[in-house]
């Protein structure tokens, strides 16, 4: 009896259902995006890369994105004066004390129109800083919707070639 569990056993294991479930999955040019492709109709690998490859170039000539290009980051050098909002209303206080004890007007008042200015440039960096990141984030919707509609063209181009994708 255990002789017989031991062939059975052989014979399970060099089974085509077994080695089937073994094989590596397909990594092709739909993960680079996100999606995950599996095969409805028996498709090879390479079949599937073949697919993968041309349906990934029509979904770039359809929508006209291309998830390949790099995009560059915002200059955060001018965003980080701008977090410090007393800073330009404490300089401009001191300038215009400076100014006005050195030619002999009043300083306090100088130090007052010091002030003044300070806060008006304050008030205009953390309007460019607030522009900036409404522009930052209009950009990322805009390549968000962009990448979006790649990966439903290549959907829909790799389900009509017989995938499941999701």
């Amino acid at each position: 009896m255990g002789s017989i569990a031991a062939v059975l056993l052989g014979i399970f294991a060099a089974s085509p259902a077994a080695t089937a479930q073994t094989s590596p999955p397909v990594k092709g040019m739909a993960s680079t995006v996100g999606l995950y492709v599996y095969p409805k109709n028996k498709q090879n690998a390479t079949q599937q890369l073949t697919d993968e490859s041309q349906c990934y170039s029509n979904a770039k000539t359809q929508t006209g994105y291309n998830p390949d290009a790099t995009t560059t980051a915002p200059n955060s050098a001018k965003t980080a004066d701008a977090k410090s909002g007393d800073k330009p209303v404490a300089q401009g206080a001191m300038r215009g004390a400076v100014i006005s004890g050195a030619t002999g007007g009043d300083p306090a008042a100088g130090a007052r129109r010091g002030a003044i200015i300070g806060s008006i440039k304050a008030k205009r960096q953390e309007k460019e800083q607030t522009e900036q990141q409404n522009k930052a984030a209009a950009a990322k919707t805009t390549q968000q919707q962009s990448l979006d509609n790649f990966k439903r063209s290549m959907s829909s181009c790799l389900d009509a070639r017989g995938y499941s994708v999701k």
